[in-house]
């Protein structure tokens, strides 16, 4: 097992554009209605500008990020098409968001009236009243309802914004408390008509909604996991769901070793080698977003071939026990990818670490470089 200069990427992340592509156009089949393609946090890991160029390629009808600083790195980026941003923090002025053009998601009267003293006379701000139906998270509260629509019917009226939209979100926790949401939803929608306000959109689901609640999916679905391929659902994977995961994280083998039975591996020594057998290193840890948690159970192919963390997941480093199988310095490591190609997948370290594939493919750090394909 001589060492060699490496043969694949020291650690990557492979990001498949045409996979982005295409779950957007699958999931706009299956739900008939516009998708809005979430790209916060990086674009879930994936590159926010690339994920949002694939998006827009696949037919996504505007972007959705969380805060007002990730629309404006698109915006920067060259991304023209709709956005909006709805997470602000508190006694956040709009005005630089009306002159990049990008949709504000407001959630209290505060924001209300932040957003109509940042209209010009030519502009008026561009509004998604964002309402609270029992995920008791951000939105208009039901005591201050029936004011903030009355204002804001006010404020359209006196072209000091433009209300696009009116949105929610689905707490998931059943099929029963989705539609107990659907429901009061529809009435605020009608108590916003009363005032006489009447959004161009209407957006509840996001994919887990928008795949499995065909009622809540309304004008538009807020595509966040599905647009990178993978699945919301415990036990239904992503080509159960016609999607394509986008991400393949791999990494080449740092340094190899041939070690006697009983040797300790890692921190703690919480793994020793049955046997004289063959370690190799990975050289990425939880400082590249690998969980510690999934010590011991994290899955990889080594040259193809399936194997499991042996010990401690470090904050640079993991090794996998080999046995006897021949492997050689900068020989290729995938920690997940596409589980269609015999790939371990995102929700198969997910399980491991005791946690969502959400979190897996969002915590990938900056020191791991991401290429396009």
């Amino acid at each position: 097992m001589s060492e060699r200069s490496a043969q694949h990427p020291f650690r990557e992340a492979t990001i498949d554009l045409g996979a982005i592509a295409h779950n957007v156009r699958h999931l706009r089949e299956l739900t008939g209605v516009d998708v809005i393609g979430v790209v916060k946090a990086n674009g879930y890991g994936h590159g926010a500008a690339a994920a949002a160029t694939a998006a827009l390629a696949g037919g996504a009808a505007r972007l959705g990020t969380a805060t007002l600083e990730e629309s404006f790195a698109l915006r920067r980026a060259g991304i023209t098409a709709p956005l909006m941003a709805w997470l602000h923090e508190p006694g956040r002025r709009f005005h630089d968001a009306v002159e990049a053009d990008i949709e504000i998601g407001i959630s209290s009267l505060d924001q209300l009236t932040a957003a109509s003293e940042a209209a010009t006379a030519q502009t008026p701000a561009s509004v998604h009243l964002k309402v609270d139906t029992g995920l008791s998270r951000n939105g208009i509260a039901t005591h201050d309802l029936d004011h903030v629509l009355a204002e804001a019917a006010r404020l359209e009226r006196i072209g000091r914004i433009r209300i696009v939209g009116i949105f929610s979100h689905l707490s998931g926790a059943s099929a029963d408390d989705d539609r107990a949401q659907l429901t009061r939803y529809r009435q605020v929608i009608a108590q916003a008509e009363a005032v006489g306000i009447r959004p161009e959109i209407r957006h509840l689901a996001a994919t887990a909604g928008a795949i499995s609640l065909p009622e809540a999916r309304l004008d538009a679905v807020r595509v966040g996991i599905g647009l990178y391929g993978l699945s919301p659902f415990a036990g239904r994977s992503s080509s159960d769901l016609g999607l394509r995961p986008a991400m393949t994280l791999r990494a080449a083998v740092a340094a190899v070793r041939r070690v006697p039975a009983g040797a300790g591996v890692s921190y703690d020594y919480v793994y020793r080698c049955e046997r004289e057998t063959t370690l190799a290193l990975v050289p990425m840890g939880y400082a590249d977003g690998v969980p510690r948690q999934a010590s011991g159970r994290g899955p990889v192919l080594v040259n193809g071939r399936p194997h499991t963390v042996a010990g401690r997941i470090a904050m640079d480093q993991f090794v996998v026990d080999v046995g006897d199988e021949p492997v050689s310095v900068g020989d290729e490591v995938v920690l997940f990818g596409d589980p269609t190609l015999g790939q371990p997948s995102a929700t198969d370290w997910a399980d491991a670490a005791g946690t969502i594939n959400y979190e897996i493919v969002t915590r990938i750090g900056d020191r791991v470089p991401r290429s396009v394909s």
